[in-house]
């Protein structure tokens, strides 16, 4: 058998090796029995011990870097990039926001009569987030608010699940049945919400439209333009004063901050900023003026067949607008929440083609006939082109030579025969010859030309805008030589001039522009520029600004050529001197007034009638100009509304 030493004897005694691992001396004997057993038994004793290959470790180790590696990245892109945006996320997770409302300022007319309002909306509203999970309960809430709003509660369920948006309006504009069922019931509705909204309501809405304007829901566009201070649910102005002053009438919603715990419990409620309301306007405008224009305009409408009309009244000791009518008018209530969709509908298609939503007292252009022989007679007497007392035998046309056939001149005709007639009759009567001839020149007499009529109408304003305060305005046009070259292709003739002389031709200009220039003509030489808004009034109800008077243009015209022009146009009411003056039904009126009419031809037939007055006439408070359009035939359709409407004025 085997003798082994005893342990000691090899305690020393280690086997060097090359990669300098030591092995001890009892390895060596277990190797060798090892080695006997597997002799003596078949199989081996020893453990077999295989190591893992290279390419296995170093996989490992790649994997578990690039795990790493992501987590790293992952981690930085939340933290880093990401991390303002999510720490708000966090935030408003933690904090809502609720709007504490405020209400849009009020318009008002010069009387303080209350002209729009701030009217109570109540919607109901669903929100997804809050409905409870489980199915059997929302369907029995859904059942209840089906029945409140006569609908099947499959159609209910369908409208809410198909809305992408986190909150869905089920009923706007509630009626008072549907109120009272909802507030018995709305606490046991979860998801469910009834939102307080305040829209506009005019009063007389169709009266006012054009002056006032309208305010709608803001697009979602304008919202991302707009300030803070709106929001998706907000009304903004669109036109009239509502546009116009939409910084001083906006509202200023105040804010409170609740904040909740992780289970959605209310910790605490903050106050950020306080509600305020918008500020107020009171208007030069007399409600009761606009509304007495409306009927009268209306009257005469219906009886001469068309539906076009526009007349702007202004005070011209400071440029105040009295009155600013438009028809046909609109419903401004049709553009506010829960208003009838159908007419809303049929008033933007304008199936009639009569466009409703143009305000042509500001924005339409016309031929404004006789209406510009004030102007003219101004200019000439400013020229020296002709003495105001100077007579004109007027035999009821003229007759142009013609340099290419001698026998066959151009006519130019009058509207009557006038006999001798100086400048003051000229005006009183309209007469056209006498305009024809010092517009345009005529056997001996000097004419002022084109380029000189031009010049002092657009002294008058008639070119540009005069910046009333309503959006849209637009300038009138007054063509010269070099427009009818590059837009017409020919050139400037006598009987343009003659044409223009008489506000026939190309000649395009507003009610607005017209009312303007007589303004001056009526006050001896100030033209102010109109004003809707008188002053801006704060919550408490006092004043927080006055609009004071502007001046466009003085002293451009000297006050004694001014004067002739006003005893002309004084004459016209009077019939002194005049046998045919144009506006002698004015004269029963109970103040003095002063007029000048106008009949622009359109053709076939079609007529433009104007008429504009000034009252007293020693000392004018009012300006009204009345223009009625595209009228068949010759008829005297402007000046029976401005004498109903000056006659009740005066009588108040």
């Amino acid at each position: 058998m085997f003798e082994f030493q005893p342990l000691r004897n090899f305690k020393n005694r280690r086997i060097q090796l090359a990669f300098k691992e030591d092995i001890e001396p009892h390895e060596v004997i277990l190797d060798s029995l090892a080695e006997k057993q597997e002799k003596e038994f078949g199989f081996s004793g020893r453990k077999l011990e295989v190591p893992l290959a290279q390419k296995i470790i170093r996989g490992f180790y790649f994997f578990c870097f690039f795990v790493f590696l992501i987590l790293f990245c992952k981690t930085f892109y939340l933290q880093v990039i990401e991390g303002k945006d999510l720490a708000g996320l966090s935030e408003r997770n933690k904090f809502i926001i609720h709007q504490i409302k405020a209400e849009r300022g009020v318009i008002y007319d010069s009387n303080m009569e209350q002209l729009v309002f701030n009217k109570s909306n109540f919607d109901l509203v669903c929100k997804k987030d809050e409905l409870p999970e489980s199915e059997s309960e929302k369907a029995e809430i859904f059942s209840e608010v089906a029945n409140i709003f006569k609908k099947s509660a499959e159609d209910l369920a369908k409208e809410i699940e198909g809305s992408e948006s986190d909150k869905v309006l089920i009923g706007e504009n509630l009626s008072h049945e549907e109120l009272i069922l909802l507030e018995a019931k709305i606490s046991s509705l979860t998801g469910f919400e009834i939102a307080s909204n305040v829209i506009r309501e005019y009063k007389d809405s169709q009266i006012f439209s054009h002056l006032l304007g309208y305010t709608s829901k803001i697009k979602s566009e304008e919202l991302k333009e707009s300030s803070d201070y709106y929001a998706i649910d907000d009304y903004i102005g669109r036109t009239g004063v509502e546009s116009f002053y939409e910084t001083d009438l906006k509202k200023k919603p105040g804010e409170l901050r609740i904040e909740r715990d992780v289970s959605g419990d209310i910790i605490s409620e903050q106050t950020v900023s306080l509600p305020e309301s918008g500020d107020s306007l009171v208007l030069w405008l007399n409600a009761e003026l606009q509304r007495k224009i409306t009927s009268e305009l209306e009257k005469v409408l219906q009886n001469t067949g068309t539906k076009k009309a526009a007349v702007v009244a202004l005070d011209p000791r400071n440029g105040g607008v009295l009155s600013l009518v438009s028809l046909p008018s609109f419903d401004s209530n049709l553009f506010q929440k829960g208003a009838d969709a159908k007419s809303l509908q049929s008033l933007l298609s304008d199936p009639q083609k009569v466009y409703p939503l143009f305000n042509r007292a500001i924005s339409g252009g016309y031929l404004t006939g006789s209406t510009i022989k004030p102007l003219i007679a101004s200019a000439a007497l400013e020229e020296n082109i002709i003495n105001p007392d100077k007579s004109i035998n007027c035999h009821g046309q003229i007759e142009i030579p013609n340099p290419w056939d001698s026998e066959n001149p151009t006519i130019k005709k009058d509207n009557a025969v006038h006999g001798q007639t100086d400048m003051r009759k000229a005006i009183a009567e309209s007469c056209n010859v006498y305009f024809y001839t010092v517009g345009g020149g005529y056997e001996k007499q000097d004419g002022l030309g084109p380029t000189k009529i031009k010049e002092y109408l657009e002294l008058f304003g008639w070119t540009e805008k005069t910046g009333i305060d309503l959006p849209g305005e637009k300038a009138g046009f007054v063509p010269d030589q070099s427009w009818k070259k590059e837009n017409i292709g020919e050139g400037w003739w006598d009987g343009d001039t003659y044409n223009l002389s008489i506000g026939q031709g190309y000649v395009q200009i507003t009610p607005l522009e017209v009312v303007t220039s007589f303004e001056a003509i009526a006050n001896g030489g100030i033209m102010y520029k109109p004003k809707v808004a008188k002053e801006i009034v704060g919550s408490s109800g006092k004043t927080i600004k006055e609009f004071a008077p502007e001046i466009i243009r003085q002293d451009f015209i000297n006050p004694e050529t001014l004067q002739v022009v006003r005893e002309g146009m004084r004459q016209a009411v009077t019939g002194e001197n005049s046998p045919q003056a144009s506006s002698v039904t004015l004269n029963s009126l109970p103040v003095t007034a002063a007029a000048k009419t106008g009949t622009a031809e359109l053709g076939r037939n079609h007529y433009n009638n104007w008429v504009t007055v000034f009252a007293p006439y020693e000392n004018p408070e009012i300006v009204l100009t009345v223009m009625i359009e595209d009228i068949i035939g010759v008829q005297a359709a402007a000046l029976p509304v401005a004498r109903a409407v000056l006659e009740w004025y005066f009588t108040q």
